[in-house]
């Protein structure tokens, strides 16, 4: 359904979870609930697979929720989601903007205060052309 992009972890919806120690957090999730580790971004963020799906282990100040999660979810054309998001209320933190890894993003709170970012692939990005680190596909 969606174009492949290798800096991309797969699944449709993507929950980024907050821990203080990235590093010690992914080993934790893989050793106790069977996630391995599949992209590693500096040491700030870390995508994890497990069974099809995928969840983003982040340090705090990369989501920025008072909550210490957020949910990505992929589209097919961020720019038209962000605009029906808005027409219907939701608070959009950051516009649409394309990124070296090969993805469109915005950023928006809901009606919860709960924060989202949807992703729309671009280009097939090579994680080693802007400082990513591929574990295992």
């Amino acid at each position: 359904m969606f174009p492949a992009n290798r800096s991309m972890p797969s699944g449709v919806v993507i929950p980024v979870l907050e821990y203080a120690d990235v590093a010690a957090a992914a080993q934790w999730l893989c050793d106790a609930f069977g996630f391995t580790e599949r992209l590693r971004i500096a040491n700030h963020r870390v995508q994890l697979n497990v069974d099809g799906g995928s969840i983003v282990v982040a340090e705090p100040k990369n989501v920025g929720t008072p909550n210490g999660h957020s949910v990505m979810v992929r589209v097919l054309d961020a720019d038209a989601h962000a605009a029906q998001a808005e027409r219907e209320g939701a608070r959009i933190v950051s516009r649409p903007e394309t990124y070296p890894f090969g993805e469109r993003q915005y950023t928006a709170d809901d009606i919860g205060g709960h924060r989202w970012t949807f992703s729309q692939t671009v280009a097939d990005s090579d994680p080693a052309s802007w400082g990513g680190e591929m574990v295992s596909p």
